[in-house]
């Protein structure tokens, strides 16, 4: 699932026909069947779900002492539990979150900082960190607490960002000497413009919540202990609709950032023109028309 892309996906419900099959639960259900592909002991997460219908997965990133800082070993249990979440049908969206004190507090500085530029080179440094944005499943960030550097740049991997009200957010990279490498530089300046980016990234100041939702970098804000509650409720909401048609619709806004207008344009006209070969457009439409809730398939 890491590398498949969303045409192979949206190819393979067509054709093969294969069906995957609102109130926050504040005990969430700890995985103990974690499907096709063993996680092993989980070191670095902890991994759940919530929601009444236990369709929310929830990966908690768990480095206490180091203030979840993100090591290679962390962000490839994250990459394991993504491949596990996208395998379960019963998963409709996930969360990534941290504590209250931090969402991840940076990248592993310990673990990178004898590394020289040929080791970098051979080794493709970061280059599996980008999981999260790979994921067909729509993925939300919860965020409390520090977000900085590596934690930023996996915030912003995430499809929707929510925070608490003692969020902090940053690239404090240039202060150590070196530059945002996980898409720090790249996509907070599409989600806050030029001359906000450049004020963050060329002085290391952190960012409060509620001046990143006026950005645009933030979708919502919450009180510290409600915001895992609104995400799990979010979550649900985007749970409750065809798991096919969201992968449809989240490729096509993503689509945005990469490509001219017109080219997007013509990329959501043909997703648009693609929903109607599907079940769940035939069911959705014709719910509303008959006044009733949808029953969708994912097909």
């Amino acid at each position: 699932m890491a590398t498949r892309t969303l045409g192979r996906f949206l190819y393979s419900k067509v054709q093969s026909n294969i069906v995957n099959k609102s109130s926050f639960v504040t005990s969430v259900r700890l995985l103990s069947t974690p499907g096709p592909q063993e996680l092993g002991n989980l070191e670095y997460i902890k991994l759940s779900k919530a929601g009444a219908k236990n369709n929310v997965g929830i990966i908690t990133l768990n480095r206490p002492k180091a203030l979840n800082a993100l090591c290679n070993g962390l962000m490839q249990e994250v990459a394991n539990a993504l491949d596990v979440l996208e395998a379960d049908s019963s998963i409709g969206a996930i969360i990534i979150t941290g504590s209250e004190k931090a969402f991840a507090a940076g990248a592993d500085i310990k673990e990178m900082a004898n590394n020289t530029y040929s080791q970098c080179i051979a080794g493709n440094f970061l280059s599996h960190w980008n999981r999260v944005s790979k994921s067909v499943k729509p993925v939300i960030a919860a965020v409390n607490g520090y977000a900085l550097g590596g934690g930023c740049e996996l915030a912003m991997m995430c499809d929707i960002i929510y925070a608490g009200e003692n969020a902090k957010f940053g690239q404090p990279e240039i202060l150590i000497g070196t530059i945002p490498g996980a898409g720090g530089t790249q996509r907070l300046t599409r989600a806050v413009g030029k001359s906000k980016a450049m004020e963050i990234v060329l002085t290391g100041n952190q960012v409060a919540a509620q001046e990143a939702e006026r950005m645009g970098l933030v979708s919502k804000v919450f009180p510290t202990d409600k915001l895992l509650e609104e995400t799990v409720k979010l979550g649900e909401k985007i749970a409750s609709n065809s798991q096919l048609i969201t992968a449809m619709a989240k490729e096509a806004v993503n689509t945005s950032f990469e490509t001219t207008l017109e080219q997007g344009l013509h990329f959501e006209k043909r997703m648009f023109h693609g929903t109607f070969a599907t079940k769940d457009q035939k069911e959705g439409m014709a719910a509303f028309a008959q006044k009733r809730a949808p029953n969708f398939s994912n097909e």
